[in-house]
């Protein structure tokens, strides 16, 4: 008991002593009040400040070669077609001529001259300007708008002539007369990381000049959305720098500036369910929008270099039929002509494109970026991976043919009327044999196969075929052309379960030629 007391008393006088001493502390004014301790430091304080001043240094150094684009376009219902037939993504009607559309869209007669607006940023003394393709041309995305007027911070305005434009990227190069403009200097987006702030500047919704910040939040993005701007363009190019920096309808053609001041990116598109800022803007990479430029100043054209072949991102599917360690590449599906230069070289159906040039390609946006930084005629190396095998293929880039547009289908060609019509339950679908009606529907030419008829829902094939798809070879494990339901049956019997089959398919296009890709499904 006494061990107890003591103790206690023990206790009781630390408690004493620390009170005492807080009372003598209060005295002699050598504490603050509790909130006064969460002040930030002067370190702090100043760092903030110097991160603040960044952003007014750029905004003052990079406003004035910011321009304000006023388009005119006189009514014209013969020219061109209406937004909802060349599916123009939302947002990218030029700000104020959505009526326009409607009224070409509902046939109504004889609408007034409409005005749209954009951005540009000047990119040189001379009065050369960077912007988007979609700022400066009519709804169809090519004929260019009848008056395109400049109009700078300083509010002196010209009409500026349009040097060229490029609709696969969405970039436009315009030109405005005079000398000792103020221009903005082009970085390097390869160097920018995810995470980096950026400043967007441009004349969102008629309000000039405005500057937001942001940082970017990934890059190499592409997507459906994203791949609807080059209108269907097969040689589009789908490799964007999105940024939460808010941008809105008018921010189209302007600059997206580093924490250096320098450009890189071309402000092009927004996601949004309404048409405004959502959190989701994207813009051109510089380097392509100033080879783009290069091109259209030096040869009056947009010089497409192009391996001949038809690409798609990879998935676990494809990167385990492939045997990859880790889901990056490109899968070649097919190839664009007979004399593709890939094909020439040695590519093949099925190979996964891991490395072009020395450089890893992770995504279909890498592999185009890397293409697209060399001109028609120059040699790029390929390393593929063909079934586990890697090879390497040097490539002689050929330029793309001229622009092929997209047309809306004016009806589905296809009659499909199924017969003898056969299941595979390896495979989880049902096919049918083509006949040479149906084959001369399909453009085939030669070529035969199986069509597929259905497509058993969570089966092994689902999400990865679909009806109406038309199986004409089997790449791997065997190498083998399919022209009965027999023939997929006989190299599915000596698979095991879990073993990959790699198809040749082909997609039926009711305006054009079937389209080539290659499907990897693990069989059941």
């Amino acid at each position: 008991m006494a061990y107890s007391f003591s103790r206690a008393r023990w206790a009781l006088a630390v408690v004493i002593a620390f009170i005492g001493g807080l009372m003598i502390a209060s005295s002699m004014d050598l504490t603050r009040p509790t909130f006064a301790q969460n002040r930030p430091s002067a370190m702090d304080v100043q760092t903030v400040a110097d991160a603040s001043n960044a952003f007014v240094s750029i905004s003052e150094s990079v406003t004035p070669a910011v321009v304000s684009i006023t388009v005119d376009i006189r009514p014209d219902t013969t020219r061109g077609r209406n937004r909802m037939q060349m599916q123009i993504p939302p947002g990218m009607v030029p700000d104020g001529m959505e009526e326009l559309f409607e009224q070409l869209q509902q046939g109504q007669g004889a609408p007034r001259v409409q005005t749209g607006m954009g951005s540009g940023v000047i990119v040189s003394k001379d009065g050369y300007i960077l912007t988007n393709n979609h700022v400066v041309t009519r709804s169809d995305m090519r004929t260019i708008a009848d008056r395109v007027t400049v109009r700078l911070l300083n509010g002196r305005q010209y009409v500026a002539k349009v040097v060229g434009t490029d609709p696969t990227t969405d970039v436009a190069v315009l030109k405005i007369d005079g000398n000792d403009f103020p221009f903005a200097v082009l970085g390097d987006d390869n160097r920018s990381r995810v995470g980096e702030w950026v400043l967007a500047i441009g004349n969102p919704l008629g309000f000039d000049h405005t500057v937001t910040a942001g940082i970017i939040s990934a890059k190499g993005r592409g997507g459906q959305f994203l791949a609807g701007i080059a209108q269907g363009n097969q040689y589009g190019i789908f490799d964007f720098i999105q940024t939460d920096a808010a941008i809105n309808r008018g921010n189209s053609g302007g600059p997206l500036i580093n924490s250096r001041g320098e450009v890189i990116g071309i402000n092009t598109a927004i996601a949004s369910p309404n048409g405004f800022n959502a959190g989701y803007g994207f813009a051109i990479p510089i380097s392509l929008a100033r080879k783009v430029m290069t091109d259209i100043i030096d040869h009056g054209r947009v010089r497409i270099a192009v391996l001949g072949i038809q690409i798609a991102e990879i998935d676990a599917d494809d990167a385990a039929a492939a045997r990859l360690p880790d889901v990056r590449g490109v899968k070649v599906g097919g190839f664009s002509t007979e004399n593709s230069p890939a094909r020439a070289a040695g590519v093949r159906e099925g190979d996964v494109i891991v490395a072009a040039d020395g450089k890893p390609v992770d995504r279909v946006a890498g592999l185009q970026r890397i293409v697209r930084s060399h001109q028609p005629g120059e040699t790029v190396e390929l390393q593929v991976v063909r079934f586990g095998t890697r090879h390497t293929f040097r490539v002689r880039l050929t330029e793309a043919p001229a622009e092929e547009v997209a047309v809306a289908p004016t009806r589905n060609r296809m009659r499909v009327e199924p017969a003898n019509v056969t299941s595979n339950n390896r495979l989880g679908i049902s096919v049918s044999p083509i006949s040479g009606e149906l084959a001369q529907d399909l453009r085939l030419g030669d070529q035969r196969g199986v069509i597929v008829t259905n497509v058993v829902e969570l089966g092994p094939a689902f999400n990865r075929l679909g009806e109406r798809d038309i199986i004409v070879g089997v790449i791997s494990p065997v190498a083998r052309d399919i022209r009965t339901a027999a023939d997929l049956q006989q190299v599915l019997n000596g698979l095991k379960p879990g073993d990959y089959i790699s198809l040749r398919v082909l997609n039926a296009r009711p305006n054009g030629p079937p389209q080539s890709r290659v499907v990897n499904i693990r069989v059941d």
